[in-house]
């Protein structure tokens, strides 16, 4: 969702102005997508890079989240309407705790709907959610061998396995595999995307998805985010299904 600041400055309002005008095009936009029969939605709502921003902007934004997740729970939200399930992605711990708190509470309020889904990306990288799957895949390795007989040194080293050395079992027993990294993703409870919409006619994904777009359409239609609407979803619907065949000959090639 990109253009937030450069549409407030292009209509001359405040800076957390554009900011809001970027939700009301978000809200629009969910409503287009769940109404055109699209069941996965992600949004790119704030990056980790995002906290090196002035602080006073980075308090506005975080007082903005918290107030626009807080109302996903009314009676009358987006969320009711569709039955969606929400999920938030990313390093929450980054985040300040009302704000987590919030997030926390709309996620278990959630669990139950089944009809839609939407992901919203917050404190989140690719390589962030890269280097986490890796992290979690290794201690998973570790506990599951450490059951099996594994001793460690002092250092958390693997030594022997059931009195073996390590250099000899270490491929066999403690290797990650694909399938390890992916299940210990952020991402892991959705499907890859099929089509990524990067406003602001920019060509770059900015560490959004890198792991799971290989396959996915990217559209970058010249807009601002504020300005994106119906017209801009359907072309790139349309775009889709113009490439669907080589996209899906491209995947069976993996």
């Amino acid at each position: 969702m990109d253009g937030n600041r450069r549409y407030a400055k292009k209509k001359n309002l405040e800076e957390g102005d554009g900011h809001k005008a970027g939700f009301s095009a978000l809200m629009s936009v969910l409503r287009y997508c769940y109404e055109l029969g699209v069941k996965y939605a992600t949004v790119y709502a704030f990056s980790i890079d995002n906290f090196k921003r002035k602080p006073e902007e980075v308090q506005s934004l975080m007082d903005l989240m918290q107030e626009k997740i807080e109302g996903l729970l009314k009676e009358e939200s987006i969320v009711n309407q569709y039955g969606i399930r929400v999920y938030f992605i990313g390093n929450l711990n980054l985040l300040s705790e009302p704000v987590r708190v919030a997030a926390e509470n709309v996620m278990r309020a959630t669990a139950k709907n089944t009809k839609r889904v939407l992901l919203i990306c917050v404190a989140y990288t690719s390589t962030d959610e890269i280097v986490h799957a890796v992290q979690e895949s290794c201690l998973e390795k570790w506990e599951i061998e450490a059951s099996n007989g594994v001793e460690m040194d002092k250092k958390g080293e693997i030594e022997e396995v059931n009195g073996v050395e390590c250099e000899q079992k270490l491929e066999e027993h403690c290797a990650i595999q694909l399938v390890d990294i992916e299940k210990h993703m952020y991402m892991s409870v959705a499907p890859d995307p099929d089509i990524l919409i990067r406003s602001s006619g920019e060509t770059r994904l900015s560490n959004f998805l890198l792991w799971q777009s290989e396959n996915t359409l990217l559209c970058c239609p010249r807009a601002l985010w504020p300005e994106i609407g119906l017209w801009h979803l359907v072309s790139a619907v349309l775009s889709f299904q113009r490439n669907y065949s080589y996209l899906e000959k491209k995947k069976k090639q993996l």
